[in-house]
């Protein structure tokens, strides 16, 4: 049986063997195709927009 190491003890090669196990892919969804849901404005918009300067709103 193996022992338990901490993971910020593992070497960076046992790092990223474990990382690469842990990812996993898009399966069947096309993240090409995938769509971020469009939020509302903040509230605060309207009243404080020098705090909104630079942010897109659609």
């Amino acid at each position: 049986m193996k022992k338990f190491v901490p993971y910020e003890k593992l070497s960076k090669k046992q790092k990223r063997v474990l990382d690469l196990k842990r990812r996993k892919g898009w399966g069947s969804l096309n993240p090409v195709t995938r769509v971020a849901p469009k939020g509302k404005k903040p509230p605060d918009y309207e009243k404080h927009p020098e705090a909104y300067e630079g942010v897109r709103i659609k």
